[in-house]
């Protein structure tokens, strides 16, 4: 990751507000998260909006972490046309049939026990990790479920804003 200003970042610094929170919303769907990060530009350094972007999601209430939530499709089954979430998902691609249909059994019951998509970061992970973790997770309590889904969120969106100040244009 890098950790110096980018054409990225200036861009990011420079947009309209309404411009910035769009791109906070595609690495982010909690809306407090992306108003904390706003709040705060412009940043000097890709590692300070990352720092920010940690401390905000360490901020989060749980009605936040469920905002942000929605803005994730369950494990196995990326949005159609979304490349973000094929690509994060993407060690589920060549996953076989069965280990696809486990992957939806567990996912709703994942559901049913905690209201909420079953979250991790599936960057570099493959279909069996994935399927390894939710049936570990499966057992927590809900409120240790939370924090790891924090902790999950918090990579996810750190890989999200390293691509975003990465970003050679808006193009």
């Amino acid at each position: 990751m890098t950790s110096g200003t980018t054409p990225g970042l200036a861009r990011f610094n420079t947009s309209a507000d309404s411009e910035a929170l769009a791109a906070l919303h595609e690495v982010c769907s909690s809306s407090a998260w992306g108003s904390k990060i706003l709040a705060q530009r412009p940043y000097t350094t890709a590692e300070a909006l990352f720092l920010a972007g940690d401390a905000a999601m360490a901020e989060l209430t749980a009605e936040d972490l469920a905002e942000a939530m929605v803005g994730h499709p369950p494990i196995g089954r990326p949005k159609a046309g979304d490349p973000t979430s094929s690509r994060e998902q993407s060690g589920m691609a060549g996953a076989s049939a069965e280990l696809k249909t486990e992957m939806l059994e567990l996912n709703l019951a994942y559901q049913d026990r905690f209201g909420h998509v079953f979250l991790i970061c599936a960057t570099g992970l493959t279909g069996a990790q994935m399927r390894d973790a939710l049936r570990q997770r499966i057992g927590n309590s809900p409120d240790e479920e939370r924090e790891i889904v924090r902790t999950e969120l918090g990579k996810i969106n750190r890989i999200r804003l390293n691509r975003l100040v990465e970003e050679e244009s808006s193009a």
